[in-house]
């Protein structure tokens, strides 16, 4: 997702004025689709069970378990039959204004890197693989992708009400590292949790995190943290009730009434939360 500050303040050499460049599928080294290939096999193996129906589905549809890193000109006309969205390659983080223009013409930005075969656990910087693996089959899904041009209509004007913070707390709360309640039980659907095969586990079996009803007010007023497992994951009850928070909300009044309140320390239960489960931070702890 966007950042509040970036390294570049305009569109890179061989970047369009909207920051798109080529994705350049055909200069891939055999290793770089052999490092999709690992970890898309690795997560394939854990997502059953875990991932909620509609990512399972939108993995399906868009064909994502054909070898090597996907096209994105091909996965994008899969998805534009789905929903209208299409990927587009983009030289990593963008300015905030472009990435909710993008987002709100349901252009969805995606670097087109992949990290090294020593990264597989971690990297700092979004690549295709958590951009296409993790964002994209949730995209296949027409409630979400609703849900996601919804957001970046709301992006400038948080931007305009010094209020991107605390609608950056929604998407990370729910696009990256959301949970969802269904019929069998709790499954995941944020990006960040589908394409990490540790946090895969943690964020369902783990007894350390709290697992909070998702509150919308609640939500865009928590504290993350960008660096580790998530202290608090937030339960939707579905995404039409996400899509719904979204879009039946007006945020400028509800701006005003977050930005005169504290921030909600990372981790801390209200006496208004809906508790799922109430962890034992026994994780936070041994990390001192």
């Amino acid at each position: 997702m966007a950042q509040e500050t970036h390294v570049l303040d305009r569109p890179p050499e061989g970047a369009s004025a909207d920051w798109t460049i080529p994705q350049n599928w055909d200069a891939y080294t055999p290793e770089e689709h052999a490092t999709w290939d690992t970890l898309f096999a690795r997560q394939a193996k854990l997502l059953p069970g875990r991932a909620s129906n509609a990512y399972l589905k939108g993995l399906e549809a868009l064909r994502l378990s054909e070898s090597g890193i996907p096209n994105f000109e091909e996965l994008s006309e899969r998805l534009m039959k789905l929903t209208g969205w299409q990927v587009i390659a983009v030289p990593g983080l963008v300015p905030d204004d472009v990435f909710f223009d993008h987002m709100a013409n349901r252009r969805f930005v995606a670097g087109n890197f992949i990290r090294r075969p020593d990264q597989l656990d971690y990297i700092q910087e979004p690549d295709v693989f958590h951009d296409v693996f993790g964002h994209v089959p949730m995209l296949a899904d027409p409630v979400f992708a609703d849900y996601l041009e919804a957001y970046g209509r709301g992006g400038n004007r948080a931007l305009e009400l010094g209020a991107l913070k605390h609608l950056g707390r929604l998407y990370w709360y729910t696009v990256e590292f959301g949970l969802i309640a269904e019929p069998e039980g709790l499954r995941i659907y944020g990006s960040g949790i589908v394409s990490s095969s540790a946090e895969s586990i943690f964020a369902l079996d783990d007894p350390s995190p709290n697992r909070i009803g998702f509150d919308l007010k609640r939500v865009m007023r928590t504290d993350y943290r960008i660096d580790d497992f998530q202290q608090n994951y937030f339960v939707i009850p579905s995404f039409e009730a996400l899509l719904r928070a979204t879009v039946e909300t007006d945020f400028a009044p509800l701006y005003g009434e977050i930005m005169a309140q504290p921030d909600i320390p990372i981790a801390e239960i209200l006496p208004t939360d809906t508790v799922i489960t109430r962890g034992t931070q026994a994780y936070a702890r041994s990390k001192g």
